[in-house]
């Protein structure tokens, strides 16, 4: 007569629970299981967070994951720098060719003016019998 009362304790504290449940829930089974799920999915969130190796492998990965888009974020900046290189040479290069272009064309301007003004002042001391 050596019965084993290991599942009557299970049955009652299933019935317990079942019970809690449906009290909490206000007697609606509907919102009694989804509150019976949640609890059951905090406890395994807890439980899992508690084994060992199982943070530092999250750890790890976050790492390697981090590494990665750091290189990429790197790779970008590179790149961009080098491009910004690119279009600062073109625009130097533009810039003294169009300087070289403006200095051309003062130069030829002052001719003009000195030309002209040379011509006037000669005109000028015509009218008064001078020489050029």
């Amino acid at each position: 007569m050596s019965r084993s009362r290991m599942p009557l304790i299970l049955g009652l504290g299933a019935a317990g629970g079942v019970g809690y449940y449906l009290y909490s829930a206000g007697g609606n089974p509907k919102v009694a299981q989804k509150k019976a799920e949640a609890d059951a999915h905090k406890f395994s969130a807890e439980a899992k967070s508690h084994i060992p190796g199982r943070a530092s492998q999250a750890e790890k990965d976050a790492e390697k994951y981090g590494a990665q888009a750091g290189a990429k974020i790197d790779q970008f900046a590179n790149k961009t720098q080098a491009d910004l290189g690119k279009v600062k040479a073109e625009v130097e290069n533009y810039g003294k060719d169009l300087k070289q272009d403006t200095l051309k064309k003062v130069n030829e301007f002052d001719r003009k003016v000195e030309t002209k003004t040379a011509e006037a002042k000669s005109g000028i001391s015509s009218w008064f019998g001078g020489s050029k």
